[in-house]
């Protein structure tokens, strides 16, 4: 198929994903990375942890990174990023899957993201198709049917139509989370159902009753 319209759908980060637990001080679970560290050492022994706010009440707590480490386990650079408020290693490990999964809290990424295009937003009525390239410069899965609302804007149940009346073709289910790159496609018209199968015409002769002669 030769296609005409062409677009490019950039995923990129636009904040750091909250991090979801319980606060200690009020019925919240929401907080943010403070975007700074705190670092004891006692001895040659070292902690760092990751600073947190309470999205409801300011309450400030620490995510464990490292604890009771020996000086010389930890790189020089490393040491130095967290002694600084580094923001490159903050937003490494406010975004680390593994630091979460170790201190048993939840990464929310849903207002992490945001879709760049590079054309305005597509003409559903325009019949010719448009091929979208989807890139993934985030790290980070998202929900195909929210990129789609997104990149389109419509309500997830004009995307849900438009995938079913095949309008919207995907390599991947809508419901699918993914952070690979793919291709969709649109199309401004409904594709044309099957023609039924070529059946013989019946033709149907009307038969005549002959009177038998009268005796």
């Amino acid at each position: 198929m030769n296609i005409e319209r062409k677009a490019l759908w950039a995923v990129r980060q636009s904040a750091l994903p909250m991090v979801v637990r319980p606060c200690p001080d009020c019925p919240g679970t929401r907080h943010r990375p403070s975007g700074r560290f705190r670092v004891n050492a006692n001895g040659k022994l070292l902690d760092v942890w990751l600073l947190l706010h309470c999205a409801g009440c300011g309450r400030t707590s620490k995510v464990p990174v490292h604890e009771r480490a020996h000086v010389s386990s930890l790189d020089p650079a490393r040491l130095v990023a967290y002694e600084s408020n580094d923001l490159a290693a903050v937003r490494e490990l406010a975004m680390s899957a593994s630091l979460a999964a170790k201190n048993e809290y939840r990464l929310d990424r849903a207002g992490a993201w945001e879709l760049k295009s590079d054309t305005p937003q597509p003409d559903l009525d325009d019949p010719r198709p448009l091929a979208v390239q989807v890139r993934f410069e985030l790290p980070a899965p998202v929900r195909v049917e929210r990129l789609l609302m997104v990149g389109l804007g419509l309500s997830r149940t004009a995307i849900r139509r438009l995938v079913a009346d095949a309008r919207i073709q995907l390599p991947l289910a809508p419901r699918a989370r993914t952070r690979r790159d793919f291709e969709l496609t649109v199309t401004g018209t409904v594709p044309p159902a099957p023609l039924p199968l070529h059946r013989p015409k019946v033709v149907i002769v009307g038969v005549h009753r002959v009177a038998s002669p009268t005796r």
